[in-house]
């Protein structure tokens, strides 16, 4: 009986299943990407502490996330025309290539990557156009209170039972022209759901009430653009509730300007314009400490350290300090400690002082990226778009752990759940944890 013991518990410590972390929305428990894991891996490969890898079906960037043992993914099958289409550079209906496109939620059991749930939640003939490089299953899901909230920008957000994966309710009323695709994911706040519409023809946030999906407020962006091209006004940022002097800010950043409301009434609490002007495109979340709030404008990049017991319309000398030096459109932010670590779009990786904007250190890697940084037990992971992870130390020197290759590289931000990581490729998803 010890024997039968003791090999019970060794089968239990090599299983994800065995940690009960949650990584339950993008970037996170915390929103910003921090895991607590004590001993996550750092090499492996195909051939190489894999615990499972399971195919996606169809077509999504939306990250992994994770609770109750069952890791949920997004995605999204397409069925194409033959025509060529062109990138739309004017409003309207910019109907593309994809002739029609369903909306999936797919639950996997963590333990084990076995299909628990394959839900079609929906489906819209004649699409929006979404541009290749993005896809119509780019936000990431969110799970709060055994419910699982999929969302599709514009084409639907949906609320299921996550143990039956029956669908609680649906809205497919809410609407932008994305014109490039959605991005923005949602956020679950105490009896809440938040989502951010900046979108080409009209820019606004919406609370919904997470039990019943109806509305409880929504709120138009009115933000004074220096532009009448729609095209510049489009915004895909996470929106995020920060805590200040012990009150509660819904953070959501947009193109020109970020904005911060109550998030039970609404009401607006205070709006920055970003000192760049024409800024687009924004897509990550703030990130927040030692007082400040920081934030990226999109393109052109920017990063601006915001005091956060700011009101009103506050101008440029709420801003501690600022930087437009290898500045990320994609990938968010990371605060570990008093260090801020980035990765541009094309490879560049930099370490800031979080509370000076002082360069720390600055160092090229290979290829291009998308996928967020997320940090657990003092190592940072970058995870770029033709397949290759980097591991480094969270550390104001620079020093590579080790460097790892999937067969598909990553657009969706990886997951950390104990010490297992969950990782999304173009193609499969993957628990990767020490065998």
């Amino acid at each position: 009986m010890r024997h039968l013991l003791a090999a019970a518990a060794l089968a239990l410590a090599a299983s994800p299943a065995a940690a009960a972390d949650r990584w339950p929305a993008f970037r996170g428990p915390t929103g910003d990407g921090v895991a607590d894991a004590k001993n996550p891996p750092t090499t492996w490969s195909e051939k190489q502490n894999v615990l499972w890898k399971a195919p996606v079906h169809g077509k999504g960037w939306a990250s992994p996330v994770v609770a109750d043992s069952r890791v949920w993914v997004t995605t999204a099958d397409e069925v194409r025309g033959n025509e060529k289409v062109k990138v739309p550079t004017t409003g309207g209906p910019n109907k593309g290539a994809v002739k029609h496109v369903t909306f999936f939620a797919v639950c996997h059991d963590l333990a084990t990557g076995k299909v628990l749930h394959d839900v079609k939640l929906g489906e819209e003939a004649d699409p929006a156009f979404c541009h290749d490089f993005n896809s119509y299953a780019s936000p990431t899901p969110a799970l709060d209170g055994g419910k699982v909230y999929a969302h599709f920008g514009s084409h639907g957000t949906w609320c299921l039972d996550a143990a039956s994966g029956k669908v609680i309710w649906e809205r497919r009323d809410l609407k932008c022209d994305h014109f490039r695709g959605p991005g923005s994911s949602p956020l679950v706040y105490e009896g809440w759901v938040f989502l951010i519409f900046d979108g080409f023809d009209q820019q606004y946030v919406v609370a919904l009430d997470k039990h019943t999906g109806s509305t409880v407020w929504r709120q138009d962006r009115r933000i004074r653009y220096s532009t009448d091209n729609g095209d510049l006004k489009k915004a895909y940022a996470t929106p995020r509730v920060l805590t200040v002097n012990g009150k509660a800010q819904l953070v959501c950043p947009s193109a020109e300007a970020t904005i911060a409301y109550d998030p039970r009434s609404g009401a607006e609490l205070w709006r920055f314009h970003h000192l760049k002007k024409g800024t687009m495109n924004v897509a990550a979340p703030p990130v927040a400490g030692f007082g400040l709030t920081f934030l990226v404008t999109g393109y052109p990049g920017q990063l601006m350290a915001l005091k956060s017991d700011v009101t009103g319309t506050p101008g440029k000398d709420a801003v501690a300090w600022d930087t437009d030096k290898n500045i990320p459109t994609r990938p968010s932010l990371l605060l570990v400690n008093d260090l801020l670590f980035l990765v541009s779009d094309g490879g560049v990786a930099t370490c800031l002082d979080a509370k000076t904007g002082k360069q720390r250190w600055t160092e090229r890697l290979n290829g291009q990226y998308t996928a967020s940084p997320v940090t657990a037990a003092g190592l940072v992971y970058l995870f770029n778009e033709s397949g290759k992870a980097t591991v480094i130390r969270a550390a104001g020197d620079y020093e590579v752990v080790a460097t790892n290759d999937l067969d598909a590289g990553c657009m969706a931000s990886p997951a950390l759940v104990g010490d297992t990581l969950i990782v999304r490729t173009k193609t499969h998803l993957y628990a990767i944890g020490k065998k």
